[in-house]
Protein backbone atom coordinates (compact mmCIF):
# COMPACT_ATOMS: atom_id res chain seq x y z
CA UNK A 1 0.00 0.00 0.00
CA UNK A 2 1.37 3.42 -0.95
CA UNK A 3 1.05 5.62 2.14
CA UNK A 4 1.03 9.43 2.35
CA UNK A 5 4.56 9.19 3.76
CA UNK A 6 5.66 7.13 0.77
CA UNK A 7 4.18 9.71 -1.60
CA UNK A 8 6.02 12.52 0.14
CA UNK A 9 9.32 10.64 -0.16
CA UNK A 10 8.72 9.91 -3.84
CA UNK A 11 7.99 13.57 -4.57
CA UNK A 12 11.14 14.55 -2.68
CA UNK A 13 13.21 12.57 -5.19
CA UNK A 14 11.84 14.51 -8.20
CA UNK A 15 14.79 16.98 -8.31
CA UNK A 16 17.21 14.03 -8.36
CA UNK A 17 15.31 12.44 -11.24
CA UNK A 18 15.26 15.72 -13.14
CA UNK A 19 19.04 15.98 -13.00
CA UNK A 20 20.10 12.34 -13.09
CA UNK A 21 17.21 10.23 -14.32
CA UNK A 22 18.88 9.17 -17.54
CA UNK A 23 22.06 8.04 -15.76
CA UNK A 24 19.87 6.00 -13.41
CA UNK A 25 17.92 4.31 -16.19
CA UNK A 26 21.09 3.63 -18.19
CA UNK A 27 22.51 1.83 -15.17
CA UNK A 28 19.20 0.01 -14.69
CA UNK A 29 19.23 -1.35 -18.25
CA UNK A 30 22.87 -2.35 -17.89
CA UNK A 31 22.06 -4.45 -14.83
CA UNK A 32 18.90 -6.01 -16.20
CA UNK A 33 20.08 -6.90 -19.70
CA UNK A 34 23.38 -8.34 -18.51
CA UNK A 35 21.99 -10.38 -15.61
CA UNK A 36 18.58 -11.38 -17.01
CA UNK A 37 18.98 -12.60 -20.60
CA UNK A 38 15.39 -13.87 -20.55
CA UNK A 39 14.10 -10.29 -20.97
CA UNK A 40 16.49 -9.21 -23.73
CA UNK A 41 14.08 -10.14 -26.56
CA UNK A 42 11.64 -7.56 -25.20
CA UNK A 43 14.01 -4.66 -25.90
CA UNK A 44 15.20 -3.27 -29.23
CA UNK A 45 18.98 -2.99 -28.97
CA UNK A 46 19.01 -0.13 -31.49
CA UNK A 47 16.93 1.92 -29.06
CA UNK A 48 19.40 1.01 -26.32
CA UNK A 49 22.35 2.12 -28.42
CA UNK A 50 20.72 5.43 -29.37
CA UNK A 51 19.68 6.18 -25.79
CA UNK A 52 16.00 6.43 -26.75
CA UNK A 53 14.98 3.64 -24.38
CA UNK A 54 16.82 5.19 -21.45
CA UNK A 55 15.40 8.65 -22.10
CA UNK A 56 11.88 7.28 -22.46
CA UNK A 57 12.08 5.37 -19.18
CA UNK A 58 13.66 8.35 -17.39
CA UNK A 59 10.78 10.52 -18.60
CA UNK A 60 8.22 7.91 -17.52
CA UNK A 61 9.73 7.53 -14.05
CA UNK A 62 9.92 11.30 -13.65
CA UNK A 63 6.31 11.82 -14.75
CA UNK A 64 5.15 9.08 -12.38
CA UNK A 65 7.01 10.67 -9.46
CA UNK A 66 5.70 14.15 -10.25
CA UNK A 67 2.09 12.94 -10.40
CA UNK A 68 2.18 10.32 -7.67
CA UNK A 69 -0.80 12.07 -6.00
CA UNK A 70 -2.82 12.34 -9.22
CA UNK A 71 -2.02 9.50 -11.59
CA UNK A 72 -4.81 10.57 -13.93
CA UNK A 73 -2.57 13.56 -14.80
CA UNK A 74 -0.27 11.14 -16.64
CA UNK A 75 -2.78 11.31 -19.48
CA UNK A 76 -2.07 9.08 -22.49
CA UNK A 77 1.36 7.93 -21.27
CA UNK A 78 -0.01 4.89 -19.41
CA UNK A 79 -2.09 3.84 -22.41
CA UNK A 80 0.93 4.13 -24.71
CA UNK A 81 3.03 1.98 -22.38
CA UNK A 82 0.30 -0.64 -22.02
CA UNK A 83 -0.16 -0.84 -25.79
CA UNK A 84 3.55 -1.33 -26.42
CA UNK A 85 3.69 -3.97 -23.66
CA UNK A 86 0.72 -5.83 -25.12
CA UNK A 87 2.19 -5.81 -28.63
CA UNK A 88 5.35 -7.44 -27.26
CA UNK A 89 3.53 -9.73 -24.78
CA UNK A 90 4.94 -8.40 -21.52
CA UNK A 91 3.72 -10.76 -18.77
CA UNK A 92 3.30 -10.47 -14.97
CA UNK A 93 6.47 -12.52 -14.34
CA UNK A 94 8.57 -9.84 -16.03
CA UNK A 95 7.67 -7.15 -13.49
CA UNK A 96 9.61 -8.49 -10.45
CA UNK A 97 12.75 -8.58 -12.61
CA UNK A 98 12.29 -4.95 -13.64
CA UNK A 99 11.43 -3.87 -10.11
CA UNK A 100 14.41 -5.53 -8.50
CA UNK A 101 16.83 -4.03 -11.03
CA UNK A 102 15.27 -0.58 -10.74
CA UNK A 103 15.55 -0.48 -6.96
CA UNK A 104 19.13 -1.69 -7.16
CA UNK A 105 19.95 1.00 -9.72
CA UNK A 106 18.42 3.71 -7.51
CA UNK A 107 20.59 2.57 -4.60
CA UNK A 108 23.78 2.28 -6.64
CA UNK A 109 23.45 5.50 -8.63
CA UNK A 110 22.18 7.77 -5.88
CA UNK A 111 24.26 6.18 -3.15
CA UNK A 112 23.23 4.84 0.23
CA UNK A 113 23.32 8.29 1.86
CA UNK A 114 20.61 9.57 -0.50
CA UNK A 115 18.81 6.33 -1.38
CA UNK A 116 18.21 5.36 2.23
CA UNK A 117 16.27 2.30 3.29
CA UNK A 118 13.26 4.56 3.74
CA UNK A 119 13.54 5.91 0.17
CA UNK A 120 13.98 2.40 -1.25
CA UNK A 121 10.93 1.20 0.68
CA UNK A 122 8.87 4.09 -0.73
CA UNK A 123 10.00 3.38 -4.28
CA UNK A 124 9.31 -0.34 -3.83
CA UNK A 125 5.75 0.51 -2.83
CA UNK A 126 5.40 2.99 -5.71
CA UNK A 127 6.73 0.48 -8.23
CA UNK A 128 4.40 -2.19 -6.88
CA UNK A 129 1.44 0.14 -7.38
CA UNK A 130 2.45 1.02 -10.94
CA UNK A 131 3.21 -2.60 -11.83
CA UNK A 132 -0.23 -3.70 -10.69
CA UNK A 133 -1.90 -0.94 -12.73
CA UNK A 134 -0.05 -2.10 -15.85
CA UNK A 135 -0.54 -5.82 -15.19
CA UNK A 136 -4.29 -5.36 -14.75
CA UNK A 137 -4.62 -3.21 -17.88
CA UNK A 138 -2.54 -5.62 -19.94
CA UNK A 139 -4.47 -8.67 -18.77
CA UNK A 140 -7.69 -6.91 -19.73
CA UNK A 141 -6.31 -6.28 -23.23
CA UNK A 142 -5.11 -9.89 -23.57
CA UNK A 143 -8.51 -11.20 -22.51
CA UNK A 144 -10.39 -8.93 -24.92
CA UNK A 145 -8.17 -10.01 -27.84
CA UNK A 146 -8.57 -13.69 -26.95
CA UNK A 147 -12.36 -13.56 -26.67
CA UNK A 148 -13.07 -11.45 -29.77
CA UNK A 149 -14.01 -13.12 -33.10
CA UNK A 150 -10.83 -14.30 -34.77
CA UNK A 151 -8.81 -13.38 -31.69
CA UNK A 152 -6.07 -15.21 -29.85
CA UNK A 153 -3.73 -14.96 -26.87
CA UNK A 154 0.04 -15.13 -27.16
CA UNK A 155 1.65 -16.00 -30.50
CA UNK A 156 -0.10 -17.32 -33.61
CA UNK A 157 1.59 -18.64 -36.75
CA UNK A 158 1.09 -16.74 -40.01
CA UNK A 159 2.45 -17.34 -43.50
CA UNK A 160 3.77 -14.73 -45.91
CA UNK A 161 1.19 -14.72 -48.70
CA UNK A 162 2.82 -11.93 -50.71
CA UNK A 163 5.78 -9.60 -50.57
CA UNK A 164 5.68 -6.26 -52.43
CA UNK A 165 8.37 -3.59 -52.84
CA UNK A 166 6.61 -0.26 -52.25
CA UNK A 167 9.69 1.97 -52.64
CA UNK A 168 13.48 1.73 -52.54
CA UNK A 169 13.27 1.36 -48.74
CA UNK A 170 9.83 -0.02 -47.85
CA UNK A 171 8.51 -3.54 -48.51
CA UNK A 172 5.03 -4.80 -47.63
CA UNK A 173 4.34 -8.25 -46.21
CA UNK A 174 0.87 -9.76 -46.60
CA UNK A 175 0.36 -12.17 -43.71
CA UNK A 176 -2.36 -14.84 -43.49
CA UNK A 177 -3.09 -17.12 -40.50
CA UNK A 178 -1.59 -20.55 -41.04
CA UNK A 179 -4.55 -22.28 -39.38
CA UNK A 180 -6.95 -20.75 -41.91
CA UNK A 181 -9.15 -19.47 -39.12
CA UNK A 182 -10.92 -16.16 -38.67
CA UNK A 183 -8.82 -13.05 -38.22
CA UNK A 184 -9.18 -10.49 -35.44
CA UNK A 185 -10.24 -7.06 -36.67
CA UNK A 186 -8.28 -3.99 -35.59
CA UNK A 187 -8.65 -0.22 -35.38
CA UNK A 188 -6.94 1.91 -38.04
CA UNK A 189 -3.59 3.05 -36.66
CA UNK A 190 -2.83 -0.05 -34.58
CA UNK A 191 0.20 -2.33 -34.92
CA UNK A 192 1.12 -5.97 -34.43
CA UNK A 193 4.05 -7.63 -32.68
CA UNK A 194 6.36 -10.15 -34.34
CA UNK A 195 8.48 -12.81 -32.64
CA UNK A 196 11.48 -14.12 -34.57
CA UNK A 197 14.54 -16.22 -33.89
CA UNK A 198 17.54 -14.82 -35.74
CA UNK A 199 21.00 -16.36 -35.45
CA UNK A 200 19.81 -18.34 -32.44
CA UNK A 201 18.46 -15.30 -30.56
CA UNK A 202 14.83 -14.37 -29.99
CA UNK A 203 13.82 -10.84 -31.01
CA UNK A 204 10.49 -9.04 -30.93
CA UNK A 205 9.35 -6.01 -32.90
CA UNK A 206 6.10 -4.21 -33.64
CA UNK A 207 4.98 -2.82 -36.99
CA UNK A 208 1.99 -0.69 -37.97
CA UNK A 209 -0.79 -2.33 -39.94
CA UNK A 210 -0.72 -0.48 -43.24
CA UNK A 211 -4.04 -1.55 -44.75
CA UNK A 212 -7.58 -1.64 -43.44
CA UNK A 213 -8.65 -4.97 -41.95
CA UNK A 214 -10.38 -7.31 -44.40
CA UNK A 215 -10.82 -10.47 -42.31
CA UNK A 216 -8.34 -12.44 -44.46
CA UNK A 217 -4.87 -11.02 -43.90
CA UNK A 218 -2.76 -8.35 -42.24
CA UNK A 219 -0.37 -6.11 -44.14
CA UNK A 220 2.70 -4.50 -42.63
CA UNK A 221 5.09 -2.27 -44.56
CA UNK A 222 8.64 -2.34 -43.24
CA UNK A 223 11.40 0.19 -43.85
CA UNK A 224 14.89 -1.22 -44.27
CA UNK A 225 16.99 0.33 -41.51
CA UNK A 226 20.74 0.61 -41.91
CA UNK A 227 22.16 -2.11 -39.67
CA UNK A 228 18.64 -3.16 -38.64
CA UNK A 229 18.78 -6.83 -37.75
CA UNK A 230 15.07 -7.51 -38.14
CA UNK A 231 14.23 -5.16 -41.01
CA UNK A 232 17.07 -6.49 -43.15
CA UNK A 233 15.96 -10.06 -42.45
CA UNK A 234 12.41 -9.24 -43.49
CA UNK A 235 13.63 -7.54 -46.67
CA UNK A 236 16.34 -9.97 -47.75
CA UNK A 237 15.75 -13.41 -46.29
CA UNK A 238 12.04 -13.82 -45.58
CA UNK A 239 10.27 -15.35 -48.57
CA UNK A 240 6.67 -15.94 -49.66
CA UNK A 241 5.48 -19.09 -47.88
CA UNK A 242 7.70 -18.57 -44.83
CA UNK A 243 6.19 -18.52 -41.34
CA UNK A 244 6.09 -15.75 -38.74
CA UNK A 245 4.73 -15.64 -35.19
CA UNK A 246 2.39 -12.71 -34.59
CA UNK A 247 0.86 -11.23 -31.46
CA UNK A 248 -2.63 -9.66 -31.65
CA UNK A 249 -3.05 -6.03 -32.79
CA UNK A 250 -2.57 -3.33 -30.16
CA UNK A 251 -2.17 0.43 -29.89
CA UNK A 252 -4.15 3.47 -28.80
CA UNK A 253 -3.10 5.76 -31.69
CA UNK A 254 -6.32 5.06 -33.55
CA UNK A 255 -8.71 6.94 -35.78
CA UNK A 256 -11.51 8.32 -33.63
CA UNK A 257 -15.07 8.83 -34.75
CA UNK A 258 -15.67 12.44 -35.75
CA UNK A 259 -17.32 14.55 -38.42
CA UNK A 260 -14.58 17.18 -38.37
CA UNK A 261 -12.15 17.55 -41.28
CA UNK A 262 -9.39 14.94 -41.05
CA UNK A 263 -5.72 15.79 -41.62
CA UNK A 264 -3.16 12.98 -41.89
CA UNK A 265 0.47 14.16 -41.79
CA UNK A 266 3.37 11.73 -42.15
CA UNK A 267 7.05 11.53 -42.96
CA UNK A 268 8.94 8.50 -44.25
CA UNK A 269 7.65 5.17 -42.99
CA UNK A 270 5.28 7.12 -40.74
CA UNK A 271 2.90 6.85 -43.68
CA UNK A 272 1.98 3.27 -42.73
CA UNK A 273 -0.71 3.86 -40.05
CA UNK A 274 -1.99 6.86 -42.03
CA UNK A 275 -2.85 4.50 -44.90
CA UNK A 276 -5.26 2.40 -42.84
CA UNK A 277 -6.76 5.59 -41.37
CA UNK A 278 -7.24 7.04 -44.85
CA UNK A 279 -8.84 3.84 -46.11
CA UNK A 280 -11.23 3.69 -43.16
CA UNK A 281 -12.19 7.38 -43.41
CA UNK A 282 -13.06 7.30 -47.10
CA UNK A 283 -16.68 6.33 -46.47
CA UNK A 284 -17.21 8.82 -43.64
CA UNK A 285 -18.07 11.83 -45.78
CA UNK A 286 -15.32 13.84 -44.07
CA UNK A 287 -13.00 16.20 -45.89
CA UNK A 288 -9.54 14.57 -45.80
CA UNK A 289 -6.18 16.27 -46.29
CA UNK A 290 -3.32 13.81 -46.74
CA UNK A 291 0.15 15.37 -46.35
CA UNK A 292 3.29 13.28 -46.78
CA UNK A 293 6.96 14.23 -46.56
CA UNK A 294 9.80 12.16 -48.03
CA UNK A 295 13.38 12.72 -49.11
CA UNK A 296 12.56 12.06 -52.78
CA UNK A 297 10.26 10.08 -55.05
CA UNK A 298 12.40 6.95 -54.86
CA UNK A 299 11.60 6.46 -51.18
CA UNK A 300 8.01 7.71 -51.39
CA UNK A 301 5.89 4.60 -50.85
CA UNK A 302 2.23 4.27 -51.87
CA UNK A 303 2.18 7.45 -53.95
CA UNK A 304 0.23 5.83 -56.81
CA UNK A 305 -2.28 4.27 -54.41
CA UNK A 306 -3.00 7.58 -52.66
CA UNK A 307 -3.28 9.28 -56.05
CA UNK A 308 -5.89 6.72 -57.12
CA UNK A 309 -7.88 7.30 -53.93
CA UNK A 310 -7.86 11.05 -54.54
CA UNK A 311 -9.09 10.60 -58.11
CA UNK A 312 -12.01 8.53 -56.83
CA UNK A 313 -12.86 10.75 -53.85
CA UNK A 314 -13.40 14.49 -54.42
CA UNK A 315 -13.24 15.09 -50.65
CA UNK A 316 -9.64 13.86 -50.51
CA UNK A 317 -6.79 16.30 -51.15
CA UNK A 318 -3.18 15.15 -51.10
CA UNK A 319 0.10 17.06 -50.87
CA UNK A 320 3.71 15.89 -51.06
CA UNK A 321 6.88 17.61 -49.90
CA UNK A 322 10.38 16.33 -50.85
CA UNK A 323 13.34 17.51 -48.81
CA UNK A 324 16.02 16.14 -51.19
CA UNK A 325 14.31 15.85 -54.60
CA UNK A 326 16.05 14.06 -57.44
CA UNK A 327 16.00 15.28 -61.01
CA UNK A 328 12.51 15.00 -62.51
CA UNK A 329 10.85 14.35 -59.13
CA UNK A 330 7.45 16.00 -58.94
CA UNK A 331 6.11 17.25 -55.62
CA UNK A 332 3.88 20.03 -54.40
CA UNK A 333 6.82 21.56 -52.52
CA UNK A 334 10.48 20.97 -51.75
CA UNK A 335 12.42 21.46 -48.54
CA UNK A 336 10.97 20.99 -45.08
CA UNK A 337 7.34 21.21 -44.06
CA UNK A 338 7.26 24.81 -42.84
CA UNK A 339 4.45 26.40 -40.90
CA UNK A 340 3.57 28.58 -43.88
CA UNK A 341 3.35 25.57 -46.18
CA UNK A 342 1.28 23.59 -43.69
CA UNK A 343 -1.08 26.57 -43.32
CA UNK A 344 -1.71 26.47 -47.09
CA UNK A 345 -2.47 22.75 -47.04
CA UNK A 346 -4.74 22.63 -43.98
CA UNK A 347 -8.49 23.15 -44.26
CA UNK A 348 -9.57 26.74 -43.76
CA UNK A 349 -11.48 25.68 -40.64
CA UNK A 350 -8.99 24.90 -37.84
CA UNK A 351 -11.54 22.90 -35.85
CA UNK A 352 -10.11 19.71 -37.31
CA UNK A 353 -8.64 16.36 -36.25
CA UNK A 354 -4.93 15.96 -37.04
CA UNK A 355 -2.94 12.72 -36.84
CA UNK A 356 0.80 12.82 -37.47
CA UNK A 357 3.67 10.37 -37.37
CA UNK A 358 7.32 10.35 -38.43
CA UNK A 359 10.78 10.96 -36.95
CA UNK A 360 10.64 12.64 -33.55
CA UNK A 361 12.03 16.04 -34.70
CA UNK A 362 9.45 16.09 -37.48
CA UNK A 363 6.62 15.35 -35.03
CA UNK A 364 7.82 18.01 -32.59
CA UNK A 365 7.82 20.55 -35.43
CA UNK A 366 4.37 19.53 -36.68
CA UNK A 367 2.96 19.64 -33.16
CA UNK A 368 4.26 23.18 -32.71
CA UNK A 369 3.01 24.27 -36.15
CA UNK A 370 -0.48 22.90 -35.52
CA UNK A 371 -0.74 24.64 -32.18
CA UNK A 372 0.44 27.97 -33.58
CA UNK A 373 -1.98 27.66 -36.50
CA UNK A 374 -4.91 27.31 -34.10
CA UNK A 375 -5.60 23.57 -34.12
CA UNK A 376 -6.86 22.59 -30.64
CA UNK A 377 -4.25 20.60 -28.70
CA UNK A 378 -6.74 17.87 -27.79
CA UNK A 379 -7.41 17.31 -31.51
CA UNK A 380 -3.73 16.84 -32.35
CA UNK A 381 -2.76 13.16 -32.12
CA UNK A 382 0.58 11.39 -32.56
CA UNK A 383 2.37 8.12 -31.86
CA UNK A 384 5.97 6.93 -31.45
CA UNK A 385 7.41 4.05 -33.45
CA UNK A 386 10.01 3.55 -30.73
CA UNK A 387 9.76 3.91 -26.94
CA UNK A 388 6.99 6.22 -25.72
CA UNK A 389 8.59 9.46 -24.61
CA UNK A 390 7.96 13.18 -24.29
CA UNK A 391 7.45 15.23 -27.42
CA UNK A 392 8.85 18.64 -26.74
CA UNK A 393 6.61 21.48 -27.81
Amino acid sequence: MLSAHHRALIKATVPLLESGGEALTRHFYGIMLSEHPEVRPLFNQAHQASGDQQRALANGVLMYARHIDQLEALGPLVGQIVSKHVSLQILPEHYPIVGGCLLRAIREVLGADVATDEIIEAWAAAYGQLAQILIDAEESAYAVAASAPGGWRGARWFRVANKVAESEEITSLHLQPEDGGALLDFQPGQYIGLRLTLDGQEVRRNYSLSARGNGREYRISVKRESGGKVSNYLHDRLQVGDRLELFPPAGDFVLRESNKPLVLISAGVGITPALSMLEAAQDSGRDIHFIHCARHAGVHAFRDWVQAQAEANPRLRHYYCYSEPRDHDQAHATGLLTQERLAEWLPGERDLDAYFLGPKPFMAQVKRHLRELGVPEQQSHYEFFGPASALEA
